[in-house]
């Protein structure tokens, strides 16, 4: 899958700021809904290849999962753990799909956070200028 220089520049931009504007963010990853990294920050050591294959088969899971409970188009997936959770959100920007995926520890705010890759999803998704 071909990702146009511009997107990959902005997803690492997005990424940052998830990272930057949320306490407790360990670490985020945009990649292709086949598994591949295109952007990842973090602030400890995570193996974002390995994240990445992960984040883009639980999107397809959640894709599935609404798909069949008829709920509409997956926005979000949260797998809550006892030392924290991580967010995997589709991006569908045109022809151009993405996850983005935060892991954030169990002191992060899961609202904020929720909130925040939201907006993430959201500036990927919008049209460039």
């Amino acid at each position: 899958m071909r990702i146009p220089h511009a997107l990959k520049l902005r997803a690492a931009v997005e990424a940052r700021r998830v990272l930057d504007e949320v306490s407790g963010v360990a670490s985020v990853v945009v990649a292709t809904p086949d598994g591949f990294e295109i952007a990842s920050v973090a602030r400890r050591d995570v193996e974002p290849a390995r994240i990445a294959a992960m984040a883009s088969s639980i999107a397809a899971i959640g894709a599935v999962v609404s798909q069949e409970a008829g709920l509409g188009r997956c926005t979000c997936i949260t797998v809550a753990t006892d030392n924290g959770f991580a967010l995997v959100s589709p991006v569908h920007n045109g022809e151009t799909a993405l996850v983005v995926n935060v892991i954030a520890d169990a002191d992060a705010v899961l609202a904020q956070a929720m909130y925040r890759t939201a907006a993430c999803v959201q500036a990927l998704e919008a049209p460039q200028l």
